[in-house]
């Protein structure tokens, strides 16, 4: 791990930029923290860490109030990295269909997120290893939103993730399912109920596969970016219970 800049954020929260081989990344800390703290993976669509940065860094500041720090990764394909044809092209197919009004096939669906879960899983375990290495960061370790099958696989593979809210907001594989049902971790699902694009069955379907024995589903009326402040305190209450 190489960290690139730093900055100070109100004087409340420690920016820093970092790589890791040829993926960029950015690592949240609370200022004032005189011992290591826990960790949440912070998760994001596939739109590069310049244009989700807005959003991400809200929820970082957020998270150091509660004495967290919070990390990112770009993912494969996006943002400054180099370009993946192939993902390329599943994104162009779904917007296709999407616009002519057409059913989204499983075809799709899984040549647009399958190959994203086996690259990016890799990578957040990659970039897990060097920030758990920093002496300012310990554990347990959270992982929260983005794309929702990556956090599935993150949960299914990776033991020292100890919790993880997840937002039912993208097209998930029916691969996915038989991998929900292997997950024990606690769990917090967010669902905006009028997601335009989420199909809301097959949400509620997944959380019902889900095999944790502590699962709650937080429900919100609104659409993709409707996302009410209070579902992210609830999120951030959901971590504190968990991974301190």
């Amino acid at each position: 791990m190489h960290f690139t800049s730093e900055q100070h954020l109100d004087g409340s929260v420690l920016e820093r930029e970092f790589t890791l081989g040829e993926i960029p990344g950015i690592l949240w800390s609370p200022a004032s923290a005189s011992a290591p703290v826990p960790l949440i993976l912070l998760g994001h669509p596939p739109l590069g860490l310049r244009e989700m940065y807005p959003r991400l860094v809200a929820r970082a500041r957020h998270a150091a109030a509660e004495g967290f720090a919070t990390a990112t990764i770009e993912l494969p394909g996006s943002g400054d990295r180099p370009r993946w044809a192939a993902f390329d092209q599943a994104r162009a197919d779904l917007r296709r269909v999407m616009e002519a009004g057409e059913p989204v096939s499983d075809e799709i669906v899984d040549a647009l997120v399958l190959p994203l879960v086996e690259k990016s899983v890799p990578e957040w375990q990659t970039a897990l290893d060097a920030l758990l290495s920093l002496p300012e960061i310990g554990g347990p370790v959270g992982y929260s939103g983005g794309v929702i099958s990556i956090g599935i696989r993150l949960a299914v593979v990776e033991p020292r993730i100890a919790a993880a809210g997840l937002f039912a907001g993208t097209f998930v594989p029916r691969a996915m399912f038989e991998e929900a049902r292997q997950i024990t971790i606690p769990l917090h699902v967010l669902l905006q109920w009028d997601d335009e694009g989420n199909d809301r069955q097959a949400a509620l379907d997944l959380f019902d596969a889900f095999g944790s024995k502590e699962k709650t589903l937080h429900a919100n009326m609104g659409g993709h970016t409707g996302v009410p402040q209070f579902a992210g305190d609830a999120a951030n209450q959901f971590f504190t219970r968990h991974l301190k």
